[in-house]
């Protein structure tokens, strides 16, 4: 979630979408992406759209409640939008913020609201971020009571060092305790998130935090390298000299050191960040962003995507409930795709998979540089062989610079 999308055109305040959007429909998935602003305290290097409560305006303690029927409206929005689209839900994805820190109530009514209006397929995944600190036994059995099946635990480091850096509140004991909790409550699948490149981290912290994760054997793991993104803390502090830039070289050691670790575990790569025990454990919702399946992004600031649509919510959470109790659109703005810019985020999507892009997606001047980049060690020789554009670990390292050629 951007903190700052592109301008694009005004969005309709019905939501209406064009009738080239609904073509297709029945041969993609549907999902939600449910977005929960909500933190107790700001992470110096996170630049998502996230408030504390002492920060919104007017009473703190409402805002919570005040979200959470604004999202019930943008549910029935969306099921009006969407009409005679009778695809049932085959992903839920709740993100934040952090959403366990919602009262116990809130996150069951968004979701059975999402049941009631759309339908869960059979096998339907949802998952919901969670944080170690806010993670108690009984708000994981009330998540699984909801409906919950992946919980998504932002662990980051298992160094204290770190994790104070980062700004995570946080002991590196209590990622032990919630996904113990977690496996007792019944959360069918297991997900733990990393970060690597913090300013101070060494390569025996990275390593240290690895083995961690290992020996709690997660089903799934995602590990993103730390992005200094303009307007935090962080940026400023980086600007100033308190703290060490990001180098990239460090970064390139520390995933091939996880990739290494995680493979040794029995984790595999099925995404250049992301790593499953098996094919069931990869994450649905995330594949389909991939693959340019469609998803509503409900709550501020979401972004959503349906048939070569993409749209984004207004920001802040009281403009948000305020066009919806209007009864309009809570979009700030959209896109609508043509169809050179589909084929060219194709490319750019699906060759993060390790199932890599098909060479047909591909013209000829591009699949002349696909043999090219197997020669020189960035495509898996045998894949091409097979019809298909899959990264090597250096390929997965240069992934931007594989696009680029590919789609130039």
């Amino acid at each position: 979630m951007p903190s700052r999308p592109p301008d694009g055109e005004p969005a309709p305040p019905d939501g209406a979408l064009p009738v080239s959007a609904r073509a297709g429909a029945s041969d993609r998935d549907l999902g939600v992406y449910l977005h929960v602003p909500f933190c107790a305290t700001r992470c110096g290097y996170c630049d998502f759209n996230t408030y504390t409560l002492t920060e919104l305006a007017g009473s703190p303690s409402s805002a919570p409640t005040d979200w959470l029927d604004a999202v019930l409206a943008e549910i029935r929005l969306a099921r009006r939008v969407l009409g005679g689209d009778h695809r049932p839900l085959r992903t839920v994805f709740v993100g934040g913020g952090t959403p366990t820190l919602l009262a116990p109530g809130l996150l069951p009514r968004a979701l059975a609201a999402l049941r009631d209006e759309f339908g869960f397929a059979p096998d339907v995944e949802v998952t919901t971020e969670a944080n170690p600190e806010s993670s108690d036994r009984a708000t994981l059995d009330r998540l699984v009571e909801a409906g919950v099946t992946r919980v998504s635990f932002g662990m980051q480091s298992a160094v204290p060092h770190v994790l104070s850096v980062l700004d995570r509140q946080h002991t590196p004991g209590r990622v032990a305790t919630a996904v113990a909790d977690a496996r007792a409550a019944g959360v069918g699948q297991i997900s733990l998130d990393l970060n690597y490149g913090a300013p101070g981290e060494t390569d025996a912290d990275w390593a240290a935090s690895l083995d961690s994760v290992v020996a709690l054997a997660p089903d799934h793991v995602s590990a993103y390298a730390l992005v200094v993104e303009e307007g935090t803390r962080l940026a400023r502090q980086v600007r100033i000299g308190a703290v060490a830039p990001v180098d990239d070289d460090v970064l390139a050691d520390r995933y091939e050191m996880a990739d290494a670790r995680l493979d040794a575990a029995g984790l595999r790569w099925y995404e250049v960040s992301n790593w499953a025990r098996s094919p069931g454990a990869v994450c649905r919702h995330n594949i389909g962003y991939w693959r340019s399946a469609d998803w509503w992004g409900l709550g501020p600031g979401a972004h959503s995507h349906v048939g070569g649509v993409r749209w984004w919510n207004v920001r802040a959470p009281a403009a948000y409930a305020a066009k919806l109790a209007d009864g309009a659109s809570p979009a700030q703005a959209r896109e609508v795709l043509d169809a050179p810019t589909r084929a060219f985020e194709d490319v750019l999507l699906r060759i993060r998979l390790a199932e890599g892009l098909p060479l047909a997606l591909l013209d000829e001047p591009g699949r002349g540089v696909a043999q090219r980049q197997a020669r020189d060690g960035l495509l898996e020789p045998a894949a091409l062989d097979a019809g298909r554009a899959v990264l090597t670990l250096r390929g997965r390292l240069l992934a931007d610079g594989v696009v680029r050629e590919l789609t130039a």
